[in-house]
């Protein structure tokens, strides 16, 4: 069946969708220094309000099943936070370090007789290393930059401490009257239009959940599997490589593939020639590639996100360059509702007749009667 749109009311929406969305934009642009922990407090909530539900569903009130979750969760991030970051910052420090001196080793182990390297490959050595040292040198300077924008965006000593005062109170609120918020928004939604919107909001929902927590879950669990793996093999920053690499799969084969080639870089200076230690840190990776293919994604994210690897990175550096780290934070569910929001906008289009075009009717003339066609 085809939808007749009423251009004026067409006109109407756009241009005030779009004016929404500009005062969005601008918002985000003057608070954006002040948003980091109001934003990582929304998120906090988000991810825990299903928590709260389950406490509520088995005869706890909302305000003590907020006050349990959130004692535990700043509990367990305290503690990661007292054990687990400096191991990991005397690592990275380490590991940046001693990076010249990997490249070295790993040049003069491909150099040497012991190793058979073709004679093309052995001729261009030099240049090789010369063009991993550049590499090397701007991928240091891009990450420096990122940290950078990152402190400059509101990461100072201030907003550091505010983040871990105002964040958990921010959560406490948004948690506390989270299902109360939710009907506010839905009444104010125009009555004719609710079912379209409570339909949408679901899609969004289960999109950005979908994401947040599976993905989020699946990246921690990874993250988990590779730094415990390569830890018991003995590898030098296998914790540090191995939580890396779980950290940035949330982007498909990214972080899988530059922990497998950062950990093979330290294996081979490392354990060469013992080609069942280097075989070990491969089969770390696997492992881990066989859990998230068979189990971890089809349980924990499934099919319902909907986000193009593409399209999830071109939205993190659009909404990095444009807000800095809080872009960053917000880059997913945007890009999450921004996909729900073309694919239904792309279906009422093909569903129009903006699509299939319009039949005109015949008019009506005066004294034309249905049987007689004029001249």
């Amino acid at each position: 069946m085809t939808t007749q749109i009423d251009p004026a009311a067409f006109r109407r929406q756009v241009f005030f969708w779009l004016l929404a969305l500009a005062v969005f934009v601008v918002f985000l642009m003057v608070f954006r220094s002040i948003l980091l922990p109001f934003i990582a407090g929304m998120a906090l909530a988000y991810f825990l309000d299903p928590v709260a539900d389950w406490f509520e569903r088995h005869g706890l009130s909302r305000l003590m099943a907020t006050l349990m979750i959130l004692i535990a969760f700043v509990t367990l991030f305290a503690i990661a936070l007292i054990v687990l970051i400096p191991v990991l910052v005397t690592q990275a420090a380490d590991l940046g370090g001693r990076i010249p001196g990997y490249i070295t080793e790993l040049q003069a182990l491909l150099s040497s007789d012991s190793v058979l390297v073709p004679d093309w490959l052995s001729g261009q050595l030099a240049q090789i290393k010369d063009s991993f040292a550049a590499l090397l040198k701007e991928g240091a300077g891009f990450v420096g930059t990122i940290f950078q924008q990152i402190w400059n965006s509101g990461m100072a000593l201030l907003d550091i401490a505010a983040l871990f005062v105002v964040t958990p109170v921010v959560a406490f609120y948004l948690l506390l009257d989270w299902d109360r918020m939710v009907e506010k928004v839905d009444s104010w939604v125009p009555r004719d239009q609710v079912d379209t919107v409570r339909d949408l909001a679901r899609q969004i929902d289960r999109a950005i959940a979908g994401f947040v927590r599976g993905q989020g879950s699946v990246c921690v669990i990874l993250g988990v599997i590779y730094a415990v793996g390569l830890s018991i093999i003995g590898l030098n920053f296998g914790l540090l490589i191995g939580l890396f690499a779980g950290v940035i799969s949330f982007i498909p084969y990214v972080g899988s593939t530059v922990g497998l080639v950062l950990a093979l870089v330290v294996a081979i200076v490392q354990f060469w020639p013992d080609f069942f230690m280097i075989g070990a840190v491969i089969a770390v990776f696997v492992v881990g590639q066989f859990f998230e293919g068979n189990i971890l994604q089809p349980r924990l994210v499934g099919s319902s996100v909907g986000l193009h690897p593409v399209w999830l990175m071109f939205a993190l550096f659009a909404f990095g360059a444009l807000f800095g780290f809080v872009g960053m934070m917000i880059a997913v569910p945007a890009a999450a509702a921004v996909g729900v929001l073309v694919r239904f906008g792309i279906s009422r289009y093909l569903e129009s007749d903006l699509y299939h075009g319009r039949q005109r009717p015949l008019r009506e003339q005066p004294g034309v009667t249905d049987n007689e066609v004029p001249d």
